[in-house]
């Protein structure tokens, strides 16, 4: 394969922040206050076996209980956006709903910046999810929200079964979701998209462990954290499981990003908007110097909130503001 030319080094593009206030869900996000169990129950009657009480008299889940977050999980996928067939294999990342949905209510306000304070809707958007897992979950809710089509892109076959078999099983998501295996685990965007393919924006949530240790230390810190660490009972090594690709790969998450931030520039042409979660706050600034060496036009790195828990949102685009206005009229309009 050719490679790019080299471009001149330059100081890293301004980046442009927003950060909601503490513990803030984003405007739009459906989650907001407390969960209503028994409207939960009544689309999805399993979540029963599964509500305690928690410590604050209010019903709730044990959390450290895989079934019981899936079954929630599913609950939550029938209430409010209409999924009302969905199931992962045993030992795939169950992850928590507001915060992906938070990451693409940001991501429809970043279009928007581009189409005059609007959003964008329809089939007509075409967003690529790196990394879709067993879940699937950011196209399920990026198309109920949005109606945008997805590509949901996996190195695992048996993830992408998985997946597979959600979208089959609600038929509203017919012709709106689409997946595809990266065949070559040491690329990330080359080799996914046709050479005539447009995609508005890509999505990525990186593996941020270097290793299976290293994943397993974060979690039993986490619970020691929480305060729930019991030795006389046992938990999950991961409270939200996961498979190796999905939680940690060679270097972590700052390997992960720098290729990414490599080879977007390779794909820039094709894309408007890359983006990715940053878990670990030291690596945004790497991430921007890596931005700036591919020659990024813009940097924007979006807070985000959900309890306690403070994240990342850092969305780029090799595209000044006139190239941008040519994207909209010519897909958009």
């Amino acid at each position: 394969m050719p490679q790019p030319p080299k471009r001149p080094h330059k100081p890293a593009p301004a980046a442009v922040k927003t950060a909601p206030a503490k513990g803030e869900l984003h405007p739009r996000n459906r989650h907001q206050g407390r969960y209503d169990f028994p409207a939960l129950i009544k689309v999805s009657p399993e979540l029963g076996d599964f509500v305690i009480t928690n410590p604050y008299g209010k019903p709730s889940i044990d959390f450290a209980n895989p079934a019981a977050v899936k079954v929630f999980n599913r609950a939550l996928l029938a209430q409010y956006y209409g999924v009302r067939h969905w199931d992962i294999p045993d030992g795939y990342l169950c992850p928590p709903i507001p915060g992906r949905a938070d990451y693409l209510h940001n991501l429809a306000d970043l279009l928007a910046t581009d189409n005059d304070g609007q959003i964008p809707r329809g089939a007509g958007i075409h967003a690529l999810d790196i990394g879709v897992g067993a879940n699937c979950i950011y196209p399920l809710i990026g198309h109920c929200e949005y109606g945008w089509h997805f590509i949901g892109a996996d190195i695992a076959p048996a993830a992408l079964t998985s997946a597979r078999a959600i979208v089959a099983a609600n038929p509203q998501l017919a012709g709106g979701i689409e997946l595809r295996q990266q065949a070559n685990a040491e690329h990330i965007f080359l080799g996914l998209l046709q050479a005539d393919e447009r995609v508005d924006l890509t999505l990525c949530n990186p593996p941020f462990h270097a290793s299976a240790d290293e994943a397993t230390r974060g979690s039993t810190r986490k619970w020691r954290n929480l305060g729930k660490l019991d030795p006389r009972r046992k938990l999950p090594v991961l409270n939200f499981g996961g498979q190796a690709a999905e939680l940690w790969c060679p270097g972590g998450e700052a390997a992960f990003l720098k290729r990414m931030a490599i080879e977007s520039a390779q794909v820039a042409g094709q894309v408007l908007w890359f983006s990715s979660l940053v878990s670990k706050g030291s690596n945004v600034e790497l991430l921007q110097g890596w931005l700036a060496k591919a020659g990024a036009a813009e940097v924007r790195i979006l807070g985000m909130s959900q309890g306690q828990k403070q994240s990342r949102l850092v969305a780029w685009t090799f595209k000044d503001g006139e190239a941008r206005g040519a994207w909209r009229q010519n897909r958009w309009c």
